[in-house]
């Protein structure tokens, strides 16, 4: 990771996290100047609650509300090295660069039955062809926890998209300003992850690990963005230009 980010003009490369922090973490520790070379870093993981956005964060049967989706308190990626997140977001060259994708955003951004159709198979005037290759995984992909979002948490209006959402972030800054990013005009937060506790299947022994908390900075700018709505309707159409695009690029391929 430290080559292909140096290879980039200071200032020009982004990270994008999409899973446990382990590596991104490491990489800062051992090489700190990248810390100060990227442009930004955009992580999905962690969950709010407490009201932070109107977003369905699920019901658990018989355990009521939660905001996390790996325990009642903490998002998956967080909760598997909450170390790792600490010292990412105590990093103060890093947390101004910071964007954070938590499940108070990703869950506002579900995949209804239209969305499925448009993405599944292209523009209203390719309904009911043949899906490409393309768009038949993502719609796979996209499906994979449909059910276990109605049955078990239940939000049965469609799957949350997530990992798509910190990328989206990158483009947004650079190309899709359109897009919309609710930063409460210039909020910035500091995150303390809670590292106390064992990683175990019983809450006694897990407690709160992992659970991303709050505070809102003192300082305008310094502190970790972390985007409380955005322009949904704008986002499915970006996927679908993507999709669109990919499939260009697939059929020019197969031609040579």
């Amino acid at each position: 990771m430290r080559e292909a980010l140096g290879a980039e003009p200071a200032g020009k490369p982004w990270i994008v996290a999409t899973g446990a922090l382990t590596n991104v973490a490491l990489l800062f520790a051992t090489f700190p100047e990248v810390a100060g070379h990227i442009r930004g870093l955009s992580i999905m993981g962690g969950a709010i609650g407490n009201g932070y956005s109107d977003a369905p964060l699920g019901q658990l049967r018989s355990e009521g509300h939660r905001f996390g989706n790996h325990t009642p308190w903490a998002e998956f990626n967080i909760y598997c090295d909450p170390e790792a997140a600490q010292s990412i977001f105590s990093n103060a060259i890093l947390t101004p660069k910071t964007t954070l994708i938590p499940l108070d955003l990703t869950h506002q951004v579900l995949a209804t039955e239209a969305v499925q159709s448009k993405l599944r198979h292209g523009p209203s005037d390719l309904a009911g062809k043949k899906s490409s290759d393309t768009r038949q995984m993502f719609h796979d992909l996209l499906m994979f926890y449909a059910n276990t979002y109605a049955d078990i948490f239940g939000i049965s209006e469609g799957p949350p998209l997530h990992d798509p959402l910190a990328v989206a972030v990158v483009l947004y800054d650079e190309h899709y300003a359109d897009l919309d990013f609710d930063d409460g005009d210039g909020e910035r937060w500091d995150v303390r992850v809670v590292t106390d506790g064992l990683h175990s299947e019983y809450d006694g022994e897990r407690g709160q690990l992992g659970r991303t908390v709050i505070s809102k900075s003192n300082e305008r700018g310094v502190g970790v963005r972390i985007p409380r709505g955005l322009d949904v309707a704008r986002f499915w159409t970006l996927v679908e230009d993507c999709l669109q695009s990919a499939d260009r690029w697939l059929l020019r391929k197969s031609l040579y």
